[in-house]
């Protein structure tokens, strides 16, 4: 029998696109045959996942999980909703949420007792699923002394959906004393979508991106320079105040700030109550769509015809 090392495994992965741990056993089953163990792997549909890897997986979930004062988020993208409503792929989303609610990387911790680390795990969900997935992103809050809530968008299933959103309380109240609080900030962040918590949270390059917008836009104005530097300046304070959290119309009454909310409530129960983090995640942001031409493709199979 021809050990398995270290090399073999390597070389049988690089040629595959198999995980770790279906290589060494393929190579333990053939003997150490690169050639026969690619067969193998084949025969078992294990190296359709490389194959897949390159095709976009913009659908997909969102699935939260708060445990105490920790809590995490994650985007597992899919190529088809389809796919994306399919229970095996829930379950994986699920997995994957319990081990990252104690680990900020996943991809070489166990999977379960499957034997095969989460990256082989989802390699073997690409196989057996029959489409691209990729763990997109993964968010972590924790909290010394509060609380965290969360909301999710569009479910499909219990903090599993389009849009989650995860928010710490700082507070020396009981959770369910501040859980109207909580899970109207959630909804709040699902809808308003702030960049940061606060308007110098901002960052410097999103600021200067706007900035540039705007004196461009004040520019064609024709007026004084003078007039133009007041107008950008504006321009800035009303993009900073609509895009940072504390200082956003709360969109549940439409009238008072966040931050106006929270120091009324903390007048009236006499405790200090603040809003330590949050984080909000859609599904497919920033992911390039591919869109099918279907006047195009119609137009060539006439004229193919």
């Amino acid at each position: 029998m021809v050990e398995v090392t270290a090399s073999l495994v390597k070389e049988l992965r690089e040629k595959s696109g198999a995980g770790m741990m279906d290589c060494k056993a393929a190579l333990t089953e053939n003997n150490g045959d690169i050639e026969l163990s690619i067969d193998w792997l084949r025969a078992k549909g294990i190296t359709k996942a490389a194959k897949k890897s390159d095709r976009i997986a913009s659908e997909g979930l969102i699935g939260n999980l708060v445990s105490g004062n920790k809590a995490t988020i994650i985007e597992l993208n899919s190529e088809t909703d389809f796919v994306a409503r399919n229970e095996e792929f829930q379950n994986l989303l699920d997995g994957l949420l319990d081990i990252a609610i104690d680990n900020d990387e996943i991809l070489n911790v166990p999977y379960k007792d499957t034997g095969r680390t989460v990256a082989e795990e989802i390699n073997e969900k690409i196989a057996t699923i029959g489409e691209n997935l990729q763990l997109r992103r993964i968010g972590h809050l924790t909290i010394d002394q509060g609380h965290i809530f969360s909301y999710t968008h569009n479910s499909v299933r219990d903090s599993l959906g389009k849009i989650g959103v995860l928010v710490a309380i700082k507070t020396s109240l009981g959770k369910e004393q501040i859980s109207d609080i909580g899970k109207g900030l959630c909804m709040h962040i699902a809808a308003s979508n702030p960049i940061a918590l606060s308007s110098d949270l901002i960052p410097a390059d999103i600021i200067e991106k706007e900035k540039q917008i705007a004196i461009e836009q004040a520019k064609e104005s024709g007026k004084p320079e003078a007039i133009i530097e007041k107008m950008v300046d504006g321009r800035i304070k009303k993009f900073t105040e609509e895009n940072a959290l504390m200082s956003q119309v709360y969109v549940l009454d439409g009238e008072n700030k966040v931050s106006s909310l929270l120091e009324n409530k903390a007048k009236e129960m006499k405790v200090d109550i603040t809003i330590s983090n949050f984080i909000r995640m859609q599904l497919g942001d920033g992911i390039e769509k591919k869109e099918d031409d279907f006047a195009s493709e119609v137009a060539a199979a006439v004229n193919k015809s």
